[in-house]
């Protein structure tokens, strides 16, 4: 007997989607400027461009592909988590997306996985249970010969 997969629900609403489907990747949720064409995450109501400021913006999804532009590992356990892979400590890395911002963001596997320059996909990850649900953020690991 299967039992059906228990629902997913985002830490924060409004930073990411959570795909009906598990096997594919979440999108980060940001704006688009119409007039200049910015992209931002998180989503903001005016274009933060100084030479703009349009409130003429858009809310779209990015990635769920970007570059890592820079990283570093933290090595406590990461806060609110009971997910054992996460008491080992955890990467942050700098991802640059093909939109245009840079975002940083937790990333998925061990220091040597990692290197500057290398494509990452973004995927959820179990943070904890709350209730009949699993609580996920979004996080990012590499892609296979990305190298």
């Amino acid at each position: 007997m299967t039992t059906a997969p228990r629902p997913r629900v985002p830490i924060k609403p409004g930073y990411f989607t959570v795909p009906d489907d598990p096997s594919q990747p979440p999108k980060l949720l940001a704006t688009k400027c119409n007039i200049c064409g910015e992209h931002y995450f998180p989503r903001r109501a005016i274009c933060a461009r100084a030479a703009c400021l349009s409130e003429d913006v858009t809310d779209v999804e990015i990635g769920p592909r970007g570059t890592l532009y820079s990283y570093t590992f933290v090595h406590m356990p990461l806060f609110g988590s009971s997910n054992l892979e996460h008491m080992d400590g955890y990467g942050v890395g700098q991802i640059d997306f093909p939109e245009g911002p840079r975002v940083q963001l937790p990333l998925a596997g061990k220091k040597d996985d990692f290197h500057i320059g290398q494509t990452l996909e973004a995927e959820l990850d179990k943070m904890r249970e709350d209730g009949n649900s699993d609580v996920v953020i979004v996080r990012f690991r590499p892609v296979e010969n990305s190298k």
